[in-house]
């Protein structure tokens, strides 16, 4: 086992599947907190869909030496449907890292005093001078990144832990029916793990070791776990008036002080940008290898996409592919439960 490595997997891990959507708070509470005490219950069991699919999703990909995330949907659902799945999932990952996009030009408009356009265009040009680099890039990224967001949740649950209401994570009532709060940790790893697809199969076809890979997903999984863990006791301390915030954690970050939450704003563009880079990559593999077209301009024709998406919002598209998308992720994670030649026990 290579154990550096092992930590780069866990933290690109880490990185993909904790975007925006974690860092503004509105992932855990609609996925956990919402459900009171359950919530907790809830975060473990994704926590281990998270271990067990990952490190069987980059054990697959290694062992058929998939290029891109359709080799592995191919594998997966045969090779009529599997590209019907992959061609699928490209339009919803354009989609979402054109909302994505979108978000960090906001970002750079609203808190940092500089124009939406000047937003687009800086974050544009670092993914692609940094994708230049392939996937010695996205690691060395996700690197620097995740380990900023783990100090940060540490602070976070520091000042909870000494705040009032630090253990109504366990006590939280709702009166939400019990099969949602079972259902939703279902949902939230089969959305997010289907997702991860586009980076964590080039990954484990790269690295290949089978011990580095389930060390990596082991790491990754029990840190996306705690990280869960973490907002999710913030949250349900200041439940229910924090759910009134359209961004619950920087509410709680402004508590916090100016200096936090202008490192709460940095962390939240940081793991767009992350996650940016991490699906933009994964998609210019898949093109790439579809079509044999240059990865450089693959590159750039997908961050122009994005651009021109973020210039409409991609709403009505996305209201639209979600549901269905989320359809297609549970089948997607019941296919992976069921190869057995995928084992992560397996020789």
């Amino acid at each position: 086992m290579k154990p550096i490595q092992a930590i780069q997997i866990a933290f690109t891990f880490i990185g993909t599947v904790v975007g925006a959507g974690f860092a503004t708070g509105q992932e855990v509470l609609q996925f956990f907190t919402r459900f009171g005490a359950w919530g907790t219950a809830g975060i473990l069991f994704a926590s281990a869909l998270f271990v067990w699919i990952g490190a069987r999703m980059m054990l697959a990909a290694a062992r058929i030496r998939a290029r891109s995330y359709e080799n592995l949907n191919q594998a997966l659902f045969g090779e009529r449907w599997g590209t019907l799945a992959s061609r699928f999932m490209l339009v919803v990952l354009v989609g979402v890292n054109a909302v994505m996009l979108a978000g960090a030009g906001a970002i750079f408009r609203e808190h940092f005093g500089i124009s939406y356009q000047t937003g687009l265009l800086v974050t544009v040009f670092l993914v692609f001078l940094l994708l230049r680099r392939g996937m010695g890039a996205v690691l060395a990224v996700n690197s620097i990144v995740v380990p900023a967001m783990l100090v940060f949740t540490l602070i976070i649950l520091w000042t909870t832990a000494h705040g009032p209401g630090a253990d109504r994570w366990l006590t939280l009532h709702t009166d939400a029916p019990r099969l949602a709060a079972w259902a939703s940790p279902l949902l939230y790893a089969a959305f997010n793990l289907s997702m991860a697809q586009a980076v964590l199969v080039p990954v484990g076809s790269r690295v290949g070791d089978r011990r580095t890979i389930i060390a990596g997903a082991w790491l990754g999984g029990i840190g996306i776990g705690a990280m869960l863990l973490v907002g999710h006791i913030a949250l349900a301390s200041r439940m229910p008036g924090i759910a009134q915030f359209e961004i619950p954690m920087g509410g709680i970050a402004r508590e916090l002080g100016a200096a936090l939450h202008w490192i709460y704003l940095f962390l939240i563009f940081a793991e767009i940008f992350t996650t940016l880079m991490c699906d933009i990559y994964g998609l210019t593999l898949q093109l790439s290898s579809r079509f044999g077209w240059p990865e450089r301009a693959v590159t750039a024709g997908l961050l122009a996409v994005c651009w021109a998406g973020s210039q409409i919002g991609f709403g009505p598209l996305l209201s639209t592919l979600y549901p269905l998308f989320g359809a297609l992720s549970l089948g997607w994670l019941l296919r992976m439960m069921q190869r057995p030649q995928w084992s992560v026990s397996g020789t």
